[in-house]
């Protein structure tokens, strides 16, 4: 049919329909909108026809301003004072899960020119939404664009329910495309599917090889299931492959939906039990491959029409598609935390005097690798550093820093230098590496045996000490810059006391921010957790604060509860002075000591070891030279610390007429253990003896 239609200026609008019933009055009464909007150029503000047809409109893309009459407006629910004339307007009493298609309709940007056709639903003050239908033109511009929209908008709610397919295939497909993990996937799949169909039991399971692996079984009770299934296939179904299911592996070879109503063809009777009153077979397919099977069972009779049926098939589409991709996600998640937790200490070292737990959570959010580390560092003296940070960012690059941090403020704290040193070297490398990222850190250096601690912190979240009364407090340390942000900054010391039972507890931001809300509230929400918390059990204590936490940052907690020494050290020290009888002096000053401490077995020993060590330092090194006599138990600590940074090398060979060399063998002989350690400015040599002491 062709229609000729009269328009302003002495034009003629031509249109043809391959419709046998031709074009029937709302069509023609389209046609003449159309052609009173194409006669002439486009205004800024399409004008307003004289008479609109009934649902009619005129809409300016580029504007967002719409002319309609009280008919559509009637159809949204608004009287013609209470509407701005805005398209907004209209768009804010939609559906929101009918919204973007409807934004596709009528935004601008879009150069086709075809006849758009759209239902979607409005909400109404009471009832169920109304269903309309919109049926437009777009009028290309100057440009080629889409300049105005014309068309009707009229009732389409006769013959609907209040859900339809469309609609669910579209909830089904925003459920999984929010879905993360294949866990998601396979509850947005029951979720959008065993309600709506009215079903009595689902099943999905993803194809591994030639096996199924069951992700998820709706409902989850054993005695909702035949008995086979809770028998056998319950625990085997995994287990089983595919080939020793005909029915099943042939609905998964032809790819295809399959559909068996009540009453149809013989099946095995796993299957059949599931759907007494019919049974659907959905292959999931992912682009070549195929993803999985689900499974939908009714016990009554069950009819599936046609637009159920088409229903099924693109669901099954959309589901085996969002199955590969969570797995690809969950696979790559568990790369990233695999590669995050090789960064971080396998285990925690024992501590004289104190016990320390942490613990780490990936963020859910995304793959990138998070920044966020902690380490607990023995040192000399019954000394140990807790160390907490967080490099800026989420990535790769983020990752490697935090390694490279972690493995630089290990090093110079091994090396003895004081907490403030420490970072402050830390923040010297971080500058000369060149990176554009930062890093965050709190550095706690605890004395075991004065039960005393120095905290430095840059940039980071301050400790939080639990008290053995059950008080808790934020400790009030200052703080320095974060690492790598100012060159020459300095990171002031806090000095923190502490009494057996006390609880130290360091967190990154991960757990204690939350978005809108100040980080302070989160810090005294941690403190009100710790102060409820049993610190006998660490472990315990360490999983209850990161119940409920939120995912969307990786999150590291490091605990230690300190109880003090059993038995305390008895310590003195002797600076060795650079004279002929330096040696004798330092003997003395040993016999001394040990007759003072009650130990007169093996005596001669510590004083042989005293004097090698003292020689090997005065000999070999410059500067000045400290004696230290450390005794704690049954045991001796000889320690000579020097100003070289060289350690010792014990000869592997000396001939019978050398003069020397003979000094390391003879404190290796003596000693029950001995070794070196850097300090800051040089070493110690140091050596461990059993010997006869009071208790």
């Amino acid at each position: 049919m062709l229609a000729v239609v009269p328009a302003r200026d002495g034009h003629r609008l031509l249109a043809v329909t391959e419709s046998p019933g031709g074009f029937d009055a709302e069509d023609r009464a389209c046609l003449e909108l159309i052609a009173d909007a194409v006669a002439g150029a486009v205004p800024e503000c399409p004008p307003v026809p004289a008479e609109l047809p009934p649902g009619g409109f005129v809409l300016a893309m580029d504007t967002g301003r719409i002319d309609t009459g009280r008919e559509l407006l009637d159809l949204f629910g608004l009287a013609p004072e209470d509407f701005d004339g805005r398209v907004e307007t209209l768009l804010g009493l939609t559906v929101p899960e009918d919204l973007p298609s409807l934004m596709s309709v009528v935004e601008a940007g879009h150069r086709s020119a075809g006849e758009r056709e759209l239902d979607f639903r409005v909400l109404r003050r009471a009832g169920p939404p109304r269903w309309l239908r919109l049926r437009g033109q777009p009028l290309p511009g100057v440009d080629g664009r889409a300049a105005r929209l014309v068309g009707t908008v009229t009732d389409a709610t006769t013959g609907r329910s209040d859900a339809t397919d469309v609609a669910r295939v579209q909830r089904l497909a925003a459920a999984l495309a929010a879905a993360g993990t294949v866990r998601d996937v396979s509850h947005a799949v029951v979720a959008g599917l065993r309600g709506p169909l009215r079903a009595d039991r689902i099943a999905l399971a993803e194809l591994e090889g030639d096996r199924l692996v069951v992700t998820v079984l709706d409902p989850p009770e054993p005695e909702s299931w035949p008995e086979l299934w809770r028998l056998e296939w319950r625990t085997e179904w995994p287990e089983a492959p595919v080939r020793a299911m005909p029915t099943l592996a042939a609905a998964l070879r032809e790819g295809r939906a399959r559909i068996w109503p009540a009453g149809t063809a013989a099946l095995e009777p796993a299957l059949a039990e599931v759907g007494p009153g019919g049974l659907a077979v959905l292959p999931l397919p992912a682009g070549t491959r195929m993803a999985g099977a689900c499974l939908i069972g009714w016990d009554d009779p069950h009819d599936f029409g046609p637009d159920e049926r088409a229903l099924l098939t693109a669901s099954a589409g959309l589901a085996g598609q969002a199955l590969m991709r969570a797995h690809a996600f969950d696979a790559e998640h568990e790369l990233v935390g695999m590669l995050q937790r090789q960064l971080l200490p396998r285990r925690l070292p024992r501590l004289p005097g104190a016990t320390a737990v942490a613990r780490y959570l990936p963020a859910t959010a995304g793959l990138e690798l998070g920044g966020d580390w902690y380490d607990v560092i023995p040192l000399p003296d019954h000394h140990v550093a807790l160390v907490i940070g967080d490099v800026q960012g989420h990535s790769a690059a983020a990752a490697t820093l935090m390694g490279q941090m972690r493995t630089a403020l290990r090093a110079y704290a091994a090396e003895g230098h004081p907490p403030d040193v420490v970072v402050s070297h830390a923040n010297r490398l971080l500058l000369e590496m060149e990176t554009d990222l930062f890093a965050t850190c709190a550095y706690v250096d605890v004395d075991t045996e004065e039960g005393s601690a120095w905290c430095v912190r840059a940039g980071h979240l301050p400790p939080v000490l639990r008290h053995p009364d059950g008080t808790t407090e934020t400790a009030q340390a200052e703080g320095g810059p974060p690492l790598g942000v100012l060159d020459g900054a300095e990171f002031p010391m806090t000095e923190l006391r502490l009494r057996p039972g006390t609880l130290i507890a360091l967190v990154t931001d991960g757990l204690v921010e939350v978005a809108g809300h100040d980080i302070d509230e989160g810090m005294d929400r941690l403190a009100r957790d710790l102060s409820g918390a049993d610190p006998a059990h660490l472990g315990l204590v360490a999983d209850t604060l990161l119940v409920g936490a939120r995912r969307t940052d990786d999150i590291a907690l490091l605990l230690m509860r300190y109880d003090g020494l059993a038995v305390r050290p008895r310590r003195e020290s002797w600076t060795v002075w650079r004279v002929p009888e330096a040696v004798r002096h330092a003997r003395r000053f040993t016999r001394r000591t040990l007759r003072a401490w009650g130990v007169t077995d093996p005596c001669d020993s510590a004083l042989l070891v005293v004097s090698e060590l003292v020689t090997n330092a005065l000999v070999h090194t410059d500067g000045q030279v400290r004696l230290d006599l450390t005794l704690v138990g049954g045991r001796l600590r000889v320690a000579v610390a020097d100003s070289s940074p060289r350690s010792p090398v014990k000869p592997t060979r000396i001939g019978w007429e050398a003069t020397g060399g003979r000094g390391l063998l003879l404190v290796e002989a003596l000693s029950g253990t001995w070794g070196t350690v850097p300090v800051s400015g040089g070493k110690q040599v140091w050596s461990e003896l059993p010997v006869d002491a009071p208790r």
